[in-house]
């Protein structure tokens, strides 16, 4: 690490003396390029660089130590020396973090699906929650969520439903939930109280931007239709429902929540593209490299990575063992203590490859 550490330390300086340059400074496009690379490595190399104020300064402690009669300056010696050795694993542990490569990704806003499983309409049911918990979730963080389409039940579950998730950092707190969800509990239909099991998926997809995903217009099927469920007459009339096939993959698209075909296009639109961006996402990552995959898992939709228990208030993440009694206050939208732990044991992965490496 340490050798990275001075190498980055090195083009830092090397940068920060091109700035200078005559040649660099007349020409207003090499300016910014080498201004935008040492400001990238700005915070790094400042905490690296206190990192070794703090190894010469408990060198300098220790040697005093050992220098010092009195029992009352040895006694503010190890004190202080205690003080910089924390302070020091603190360092190491930011410099480690600021190490790691970034996920290009993080920073995007979200197309979230959920889906009802095995389970029948108790698994409908269990998806509507797991969608209040996330809009709950959504709204604490300052994100803005709506949804693009739904398949309600006529218990109030949904068979599916997708909804756009916008915000700063939105896909680096939601990355971890793509997979299969499983409940137990005794559902609201059951009249002996016997607990049962169910499932619902949850897909979590970076949402792309047109000019990352061409998609040709003659590529695409896209039928009208009226829409169903509540708003009078006009979703007897209106042909306001989008239905989008994508002829090259098979994928299907629908949105009706607006009553503008327009707008029910455009999100319909915004859905393939995130689908079809995280196509071309995974067949990359098998091609050039397993790294993300290993992080993150693949999202496949065989795997369990949760179970939320409701008579013991217990929910378990099966990815990294971690068991709250906390079920109730999840499901209410407090998510970070789960999703802190989800990124700290991923990190600690990715670090340990990195040392390896």
């Amino acid at each position: 690490m340490i050798e990275k550490l001075k190498e980055l330390e090195t083009k830092y300086e090397e940068l920060s003396h091109l700035l200078t340059d005559p040649e660099v400074t007349t020409d207003y496009q090499k300016y910014q390029k080498h201004a935008m690379a040492r400001a990238e490595l700005e915070e790094i190399v400042q905490s690296f660089r206190r990192y070794k104020s703090i190894v010469s300064s408990i060198a300098e402690t220790k040697a005093m130590l050992g220098e010092e009669d009195s029992p009352e300056l040895q006694a503010m010696a190890r004190e202080e020396l205690d003080g910089l050795e924390r302070k020091k694993t603190e360092l190491e542990q930011d410099l480690q973090k600021m190490l790691l490569p970034k996920d290009p990704l993080d920073e995007k806003s979200v197309i979230l699906e959920i889906r009802a499983g095995t389970g029948g309409e108790e698994s409908a049911l269990f998806a509507a929650e797991l969608y209040r918990m996330y809009a709950k979730y959504s709204e604490r963080a300052g994100w803005k969520m709506g949804v693009i389409d739904s398949n309600p039940t006529g218990l109030g579950g949904f068979k599916e439903i997708v909804a756009s998730m916008e915000g700063h950092g939105v896909y680096s707190r939601m990355k971890f939930e793509s997979g299969v969800h499983r409940v137990q509990r005794v559902p609201v239909t059951e009249a002996s109280g016997r607990i049962h099991t169910s499932a619902v998926t949850v897909a979590v997809l970076p949402e792309a931007e047109e000019v990352e995903v061409a998609i040709k217009e003659s590529d695409l099927k896209i039928d009208t239709f009226c829409a169903s469920g509540p708003g009078g007459q006009h979703v007897n009339t209106s042909h306001s429902a989008v239905r989008i096939t994508h002829l090259p993959t098979g994928i299907v698209v629908s949105c009706q929540d607006e009553r503008s075909q327009y707008k029910n296009r455009a999100k319909a639109m915004k859905v393939l593209r995130s689908r079809l961006y995280q196509i071309a996402q995974d067949e990359q990552q098998s091609a050039i490299a397993s790294t993300r995959k290993n992080m993150v898992g693949t999202g496949d939709r065989s795997e369990k990575i949760r179970t939320y228990n409701f008579p013991q208030n217990r929910l378990t993440d099966h990815r990294i063992n971690l068991t709250l009694y906390q079920l109730d206050r999840v499901m209410d939208g407090d998510l970070d203590e789960m999703l802190n732990a989800l990124a700290t044991h991923y990190q600690a992965e990715a670090l340990k490859k990195l040392v390896t490496a």
